[in-house]
């Protein structure tokens, strides 16, 4: 089995293989553009997706049929049948994690429970099963958490194999009397909502950003919830989140050529280019202009 990269934006797809047979795509669309991500992917792997934030479109049978995924969504496809090749229109400021993982993989993790999961069910392993469904709020912690850690990379592939089980698990705890979150501050959406909307805040004013009073004042949500609440959440504290955001954007505007490095450090904050170069090689392990002239 292949999973080939075609003409895809610089920086918006990475691809991590967790084992043979097991791989996550983290497709981050930060640009102002509509993006395109492209993948061969053969019949013998199902596939989940799930937007974390904006939209997208996947495109089928050269683009005569299309399925649209908007933020707090998933979408499992599996088709023994033919070929499901990725084409997915991303909308701009969107995140899509996928999972893929083939058939074989998959029915080692739930011989036990195969009549649990209904397209392997005895008389369904030969059909083709589509299915959208809302993301939990515990199903949206673990997303962020892959989609924003910070670890050494000696343990990455450990950390998100736990992650992307943990996932899973998540995915398929579908029963109505258990939906409970795991955890307690998750249990009221209001709060949620407000944390998420902290987040894009933070974002939207990454140059400047407010102190974390100023943020738990404008959200209206006290200081320690939200302290508390945006780890749970998006797995580090405010401030960690947005360092590594600015150095995600810094990495993805070197990658075009479109700046040179004091422009972007200007761009996500950093109002000498000495503070950003020596964030920048915090982050990445080396400097900005070494990492563009390593791109070739």
């Amino acid at each position: 089995m292949e999973i080939e990269l075609k003409n895809n934006a610089a920086g918006i797809l990475e691809e991590i293989k967790i084992e043979e047979g097991f791989y996550i795509l983290k497709s981050q669309n930060e640009t102002a553009d509509h993006q395109t991500v492209i993948r061969e992917i053969d019949s013998s792997f199902i596939q989940f997706h799930f937007c974390i934030k904006g939209a997208m479109k996947f495109n089928f049978n050269n683009g005569s049929y299309a399925i649209s995924l908007s933020e707090d969504k998933a979408l499992l496809l599996y088709n023994p049948q033919r070929d499901l090749p990725l084409n997915i229109d991303i909308d701009k400021e969107s995140w899509l994690i996928s999972v893929l993982i083939s058939i074989k993989k998959f029915h080692s993790l739930f011989s036990a429970e195969a009549d649990y999961i209904p397209f392997l069910g005895e008389g369904n392993r030969d059909k083709k099963y589509y299915s959208d469904s809302d993301l939990s709020p515990s199903m949206s912690v673990v997303l962020n958490q892959i989609m924003n850690f910070s670890l050494h990379p000696s343990i990455k592939t450990l950390y998100l194999k736990g992650k992307v089980y943990e996932l899973l698990g998540l995915y398929f705890n579908r029963p109505e009397d258990a939906d409970i979150e795991q955890c307690p501050f998750l249990v009221d959406e209001e709060n949620v909502l407000k944390i998420r909307r902290a987040k894009d805040i933070i974002i939207a004013r990454m140059s400047e950003p407010p102190t974390l009073q100023e943020l738990s004042n404008e959200i209206g949500l006290p200081l320690k919830k939200l302290k508390e609440g945006f780890k749970q959440i998006y797995g580090e504290p405010v401030y960690s989140f947005l360092f590594d955001y600015k150095m995600e954007v810094a990495r993805q505007l070197l990658a075009t050529g479109g700046h040179n490095v004091n422009e972007v450090g200007l761009k996500v904050g950093y109002s000498t280019a000495s503070h950003f170069i020596a964030a920048f090689k915090k982050k990445f392990g080396t400097t900005p202009k070494k990492y563009v002239m390593n791109l070739g």
